[in-house]
């Protein structure tokens, strides 16, 4: 059994970023981590950022905290943020802290467009802000987005919760646990990788071949053997998880349009292309 963990201090330089969804190749700076695969894969990849705390757990043990009302946010957001409107109002949900994601996909096809958070607990009001543009502007795989593009993206957001430190890299249930790992690399590193709760059953892949896919996306390039996946410290969790698509999100605010501030038009929905 996992060993469940609350606050935890972590080390100040762990800011890094890791794949949490797949493997398309990206760019290498100071926070990130890559790995390579086929072009259509790149819906399967996300980013973390992590910050110098950790968390655990859904605070005062409540039921299902993410709701359509947070990817509102983020659409309101986005939009203000690139038709040039002031910033929305605060939201009306929650604004406990949480560990969180927020990930653009596109198209029918529900290409990854960007996605990036974090595993330091923070506010949702301003979580939400900061990783809503983070997110959209700032994923180093991905150009800027354009306002041109909201018509075909869909909002995912994702409330990280449940952390529990196991002892076997195997602990875990594929579609059930998130995972991170640490590690060490050929030069003496420490590196962390991440997926999301719904990647390993996405992708059909079983326990070695996750373990094996986040190894290669946290950088590390030589021989993988079944020892030294035995030095692996493994932290699995849970997620709530919402998406809602542009086309959702028109007809909520079409209905509810001043509730976050938004005191300018929406644009005409646009059919996907």
């Amino acid at each position: 059994m996992g060993r469940k963990r609350g606050f935890a201090e972590a080390p100040v330089d762990s800011k890094m970023a890791a794949g949490c969804c797949g493997v398309k190749k990206q760019k290498l700076s100071s926070c990130s981590s890559s790995s390579t695969s086929s072009n259509n894969s790149n819906e399967n990849h996300c980013k973390e950022v992590t910050r110098a705390n950790g968390f655990s757990g859904c605070p005062g043990g409540r039921n299902m905290v993410v709701n359509s009302e947070m990817c509102c946010f983020c659409f309101d957001v986005l939009y203000c943020h690139l038709y040039g409107y002031q910033p929305p109002r605060s939201p009306r949900f929650t604004n406990d802290p949480y560990p969180l994601f927020v990930t653009w996909k596109i198209g029918r096809d529900k290409r990854l467009r960007g996605c990036i958070g974090t595993f330091s607990a923070m506010n949702l009001h301003s979580g939400l802000r900061e990783y809503t543009l983070t997110s959209a502007l700032k994923d180093s795989r991905f150009p800027p987005m354009t306002k041109e593009e909201l018509p075909r993206l869909f909002c995912s957001v994702s409330l990280l919760t449940n952390f529990e430190d196991v002892g076997d890299y195997l602990d875990w249930e594929v579609g059930v646990h998130g995972i991170r790992i640490e590690f060490i690399n050929e030069k003496g590193s420490k590196r962390t990788a991440t997926y999301l709760p719904e990647v390993a059953k996405e992708q059909g892949w079983d326990h070695i071949q996750t373990i094996d896919s986040l190894l290669r996306k946290g950088g590390y390039k030589a021989p993988i053997t079944n020892d030294f996946r035995k030095t692996i410290k493994l932290t699995r969790y849970h997620s709530e998880k919402m998406t809602l698509s542009y086309s959702e999100y028109l007809a909520h605010r079409q209905h509810h349009h001043y509730q976050n501030g938004i005191a300018h038009p929406l644009p005409p929905y646009n059919h996907y292309s």
